[in-house]
């Protein structure tokens, strides 16, 4: 089990990490998706006790792997929120005022609904999809078929990719995942308050499992 891997792609150098990140080396660059702001906020609003530290150790992960990293940009491929006005947005907003210089871009999400100045205001560039250095990014895999664009490699969120293993008494548990195929790679939701997918890799395609405070090639 490694505490940080190194993985390539068209001679692009990536390191992923067990906090649930990807940097991109050549472009100083931090990737990645489904942060869920507010989404424990929801729960509580809705009467369902979810520790409100659950998002703030997010938060202070996010802050230590750009810190780690030295990145001086952050995409987010999809779901930076989750629902409107509550606690935790103001929470984001106090965190995005310690990184001033960090440029932020957000592919859009289909929880990324909150009003345009609250993104404006914390200077986050939206779009539907991103493109640089002929890598894409994407938040939903569907996107990724509808483009049908095999001359770059595309990144993407929301599945929430997970991995499930057998242990020696027969038990299976299910562990987050960066799940690669032949054309595009699917990141581990960022927030740990979040459901997963089951995902069965196929011959020639990738999989890294997040075990505890490392990673684990699977195939």
């Amino acid at each position: 089990m490694n505490a940080l891997i190194a993985y390539t792609i068209n001679e692009n150098n990536f390191i992923l990490s067990p906090e649930r990140v990807m940097y991109w080396e050549k472009q100083k660059t931090l990737i990645v998706a489904d942060l869920h702001i507010g989404k424990t906020g929801h729960f509580r609003k809705a009467g369902i006790p979810v520790p409100q530290n659950v998002y703030q150790e997010d938060l202070q992960r996010l802050f230590t792997q750009l810190l780690f990293f030295k990145a001086e940009q952050l995409i987010i491929a999809g779901d930076l929120s989750h629902s409107k006005s509550n606690r935790e947005l103001e929470l984001f907003k106090k965190w995005r005022n310690d990184f001033p210089s960090l440029k932020i871009m957000l592919v859009n999400g289909n929880h990324d609904i909150l009003d345009d100045a609250w993104y404006n205001e914390l200077n986050i560039h939206r779009t539907e999809s991103l493109t640089l250095d002929n890598f894409s990014f994407y938040h939903d895999q569907q996107d990724i078929k509808n483009n049908d664009n095999h001359s770059s490699y595309s990144f993407c969120g929301h599945l929430h990719p997970a991995i499930s293993l057998k242990g020696k008494g027969k038990q299976s548990l299910s562990f987050p995942c960066f799940y690669f195929t032949h054309h595009y790679g699917i990141l581990p939701a960022f927030s740990r308050f979040s459901g997963m997918a089951k995902v069965v890799p196929q011959e020639g395609e990738h999989l890294f499992a997040i075990l505890e405070n490392g990673l684990m090639q699977i195939q």
